[in-house]
Order: C-alpha cells, then structure tokens, then sequence
C-alpha cells in the first residue's frame, strides 16, 4: 500500500479545509493507494496572492518533515501555487510533488499549447513565475479566470461549472488550446463533467484534475523507487540556527 500525505497549506479552521479532496481521490484507492490529510495550525484561509503564499510555507515545510517522520511514502501539496515545494524537497528524502508542477508538465506531454482556468486575477503571477520556472512558458496558451473566490467555491457547483465551460471555450476558440489545466485544487467535482460538456460542443480537448493526476504520479514514483536529486535540492546546514521560529528536525543529511 502506497500512502501518500495530502498536505493543505492552510489553516486547519479554513472554511475551504473540507475534506472533499480526499472524496476526490477516492476512486485512486482500489489501485492501492491510502491517502490522509494535514493542514496547518497557522496559515492564510485561502492563498490567492504572493503574501498568502509566504504565510504558508514555513509551516508547510514543517508539515512535510513530521510527514516523513510518519512513515508516509510521497507528499503532495495542495495548492496550485505550490508553495513551500523547493524548500520541502530540502529537508525530506521522500517525493514531494506540487500540482502544479505536475499538471503543467502533464499538460505538455498531452498536447501541444495548454490554458489554465484558475479562480482569481490575483493569482495571474504566481501562474506566470511558475510556468518560468518549471521551463513551461512556451506551452502556455493562456491564463483565465472564473473570478470566484477560493473561499465562495463549492463542490460540483453549476455556478463553477458553468464559468469553468465559459472560459476554457474561450481558451480553445480564441487562444488555441488544446489542453485545459484546472488552475486551483479546490475545483473538486467538476473535472469529468467539463471534459464531457466541451467534447459535446465539439471541443475534443483534455481536461486536466490537478490532484489525482499529481497523486497518480506520485505513486509511480514511489513504485519506481524514485525520489528528487538531492543534488538540486541540498540538505540546509542543520548548525545554522533558526531565530523565533520552531522547525522540526529534519533527517535528510
């Protein structure tokens, strides 16, 4: 049984911290995988800017140390801004995936120029420096948006799925798209319909699920005895000390 940490780099009072990611990957069991959920005891409700995503990630490293100290397999981080990801893979010698990162690389392999439909102009940059960083600019057909607040979600909403249709129709007919991203992991229940409704408009495009898709990989990792090069992501100096915040020890030398 492979078990991989959800870790949501939120706090864990959060009205958007509601256990339906786990109802999302549930059909991922019966390949045997055992997932559980973290959030944090401190941390942004939701995380739609840069500074969201600054609060978060100290505690989020945090969560990825303890994870490993449980014995767990691979930690995916549940958010597309994939905060904290770098600095996890510093101090952890498990696979931490973000779905970010996964789901653009995804998106690559599966077609030619991917959209992401995300929930806010506000998180506009955090998608255009991702895309930078993971090498994937050029992939990039475009960057829209639902404008509906990570906080007002609800799962499988027709109001979502209606503006999630609405966008990603405009990412394919006017930007050429041939791949949709879902640009937040809080779009739960929502993926198979919309990749239903835009081959019934004549759309024949793949829409991508940011976590099981990230979890999927995750596992084939795991099974594959893989892990990220600690040559790219070297172990921080345990000496050095750390002023006014508590970090747990990590075991990565």
């Amino acid at each position: 049984m492979t078990k991989i940490r959800i870790i949501t780099p939120l706090h864990s009072l959060s009205a958007a911290v509601s256990g339906s990611t786990l109802e999302e990957l549930q059909p991922l069991e019966k390949l045997g995988i055992a997932f559980d959920e973290a959030c944090l005891q401190s941390g942004p409700a939701s995380i739609e800017t840069h500074f969201d995503e600054v609060l978060c990630a100290p505690y989020t490293v945090a969560a990825a140390i303890e994870a490993e100290k449980a014995g767990v397999d691979a930690v995916i981080i549940n958010c597309m801004g994939d905060p904290g990801l770098y600095a996890a893979r510093e101090v952890v010698t498990m696979p931490v995936f973000g779905p970010c990162e996964t789901s653009l690389h995804v998106a690559a392999m599966m077609g030619h120029r991917f959209s992401v439909v995300s929930v806010l102009d506000s998180v506009r940059p955090m998608f255009e420096r991702n895309a930078l960083l993971y090498g994937l600019a050029g992939k990039v057909a475009s960057l829209r948006m639902v404008n509906i607040p990570v906080l007002e979600l609800e799962d499988g909403s027709p109001r979502l799925l209606e503006r999630l249709l609405e966008q990603s129709r405009l990412a394919i007919t006017e930007d050429h798209a041939d791949c949709i991203v879902l640009g937040c992991t809080g779009f739960l229940g929502v993926a198979e319909q919309l990749e239903k409704k835009l081959h019934a408009a004549g759309h024949p495009v793949r829409v991508i699920n940011p976590m099981p898709t990230t979890a999927l990989i995750a596992a084939a990792f795991v099974h594959g005895g893989l892990a990220h090069s600690a040559a790219a992501y070297p172990s921080p100096n345990k000496e050095k000390p750390i002023i006014g915040f508590t970090m747990p020890t990590w075991r990565k030398k």
